[in-house]
């Protein structure tokens, strides 16, 4: 991030810009939105710069601009098309103080001005950093749909209501107050005018100020395999209604930014044969940030339920009463198998499929690997590469055939995805040469079909 994104106070504040074209004009419709003090400086400013300053909404001096003329001002604009007179009047203006923006001239200029979506006193900054304008716009036309044009009527009357708000309790008392005036009572009451809201408002905050405090809960909520848009709705809602989350060393940091800026952030990552957060410390966690009231998401890679521990982290909430439910999500075996263009189960090969996890060595070991050997079957192995040769063994011992495709999966679903094609005889070898870093799920049985593996080498390549 170049640019910093920021709302600066303009309100009498003074605001000089340097021109009289079409970009001026551009920027100034932006400007006069604003309660600042604008000066223009143009010799031959546009009509409508005229008839803005005729009816005070700006001061016009009709001349090039001065040394002393950007005194005390708060920002700059320069915007007289011309590269030369923009830059003599950017140094005038850096030179008495002000922050500078060159018109069409990123790399020169001290801030940029995004795209806005007005619903006042709601505003939505939409900023590419240079990159991409024209997707600014369409962001922006998208929004200005979705948003309905009585957003700033709510927002300015509950503006005014902030106060008596305060008497409800910090935290998620006063959120859950706000979220129901925004979004239910608030649009319900507005087609009958101001007063109409302000009476939902005062009923509102009645019924909340009477309200018993609400239990501490935990969602147990499957984080998919990393690409947020995989994230399901309802798991989407916990993050946004969550005061604490307690993630998982493989939520991809695009996950963990969808959660409220106010929520309280508990890594507690276990790495296979590596440091790893005690089990009992992420159960006292959730127990102690549950029972002091606070909506707490246990936000655990792929899908919760499949070689999660989730079992015991319920059984050691159960033993304290609090209250809890389960959100789905998508197993990292689904994401990995839909990129090799295969499916798990298929008709006159296997009828089922077997997930693994090469981190428990000793229930490992225990598994059926004559059944496995077996011609047309399928596994998803989770968590399997420091297994891999114990794994070849196993199967070699019980009559597998040498040349059963091994598909090996990194990062599924994410940007640096890998995917390593192999057999069950070359296994430790390609593993090794391959380097994996990151997370991996194994396919025994499966190969990647030829179009998917097309499509991967091309997205990789356009992603080195």
């Amino acid at each position: 991030m170049d640019h910093f994104p920021i709302y600066l106070s303009t309100k009498g504040q003074r605001i000089v810009l340097s021109g009289g074209g079409e970009a001026a004009l551009a920027k100034l419709r932006l400007l006069l939105k604003t309660e600042a003090k604008i000066s223009v400086f143009a010799p031959t400013p546009a009509p409508e710069i005229a008839a803005w300053a005729d009816a005070g909404r700006l001061t016009l001096h009709t001349r090039a601009l001065r040394h002393g003329d950007v005194l005390c001002a708060k920002l700059f604009y320069a915007a007289d098309e011309d590269e030369t007179e923009d830059a003599r009047t950017a140094a005038i203006a850096r030179a008495e103080g002000a922050l500078v923006n060159i018109v069409d001239n990123l790399h020169d200029s001290a801030f940029i001005t995004p795209a806005i979506v007005d619903r006042d006193p709601v505003t939505i900054a939409i900023g590419t950093e240079g990159a991409a304008p024209v997707l600014a716009r369409a962001i922006k036309a998208d929004l200005e749909e979705r948003l309905p044009t009585t957003l700033g009527t709510l927002a300015r009357i509950g503006k005014g209501f902030r106060k008596m708000a305060d008497a409800l309790p910090f935290g998620r008392p006063r959120r859950d107050f706000w979220r129901d005036y925004y979004f239910a009572a608030g649009p319900r009451a507005v087609a009958d005018g101001k007063a109409a809201v302000e009476n939902a408002l005062n009923t509102l905050l009645s019924d909340h100020q009477s309200r018993a405090a609400r239990a501490g809960h935990i969602a147990f909520v499957g984080g998919g395999p990393g690409d947020p848009e995989l994230l399901t709705l309802k798991a989407r809602r916990a993050l946004d209604e969550a005061d604490v989350v307690i993630y998982d060393r493989l939520i991809s940091p695009e996950i963990l930014e969808l959660a409220r800026r106010e929520a309280l952030m508990i890594d507690v990552g276990k790495e296979g044969f590596g440091p790893s957060t005690a089990q009992e410390t992420i159960n006292d966690l959730l127990v102690e940030h549950a029972q002091a009231g606070a909506q707490v998401v246990r936000l655990k890679s792929g899908d919760a339920t499949i070689f999660g521990r989730l079992d015991e982290e319920i059984d050691a909430v159960d033993a304290h009463g609090i209250g809890w439910h389960i959100v789905p999500g998508i197993t990292s075996a689904s994401a990995a198998v839909a990129t090799i263009g295969q499916s798990l189960t298929k008709r006159g090969r296997n009828a089922s499929v077997r997930f693994l996890t090469g981190h428990d060595m000793k229930g490992f070991a225990d598994h059926d690997w004559a059944a496995l050997a077996r011609p047309g079957e399928v596994a998803a192995i989770y968590m399997g590469k420091k297994s891999a040769r114990f794994i070849q063994g196993r199967l070699l011992m019980h009559g597998a055939d040498r040349s059963t495709p091994v598909t090996l999966v990194e990062n599924a679903s994410r940007a640096d995805q890998r995917i390593v094609e192999t057999t069950l005889d070359r296994l430790p070898t390609d593993l090794n040469a391959a380097n994996l870093t990151g997370p991996a799920l194994t396919f025994y049985g499966l190969a990647p079909r030829a179009a998917a593996r097309a499509t991967t080498e091309l997205f990789q390549e356009e992603m080195a």
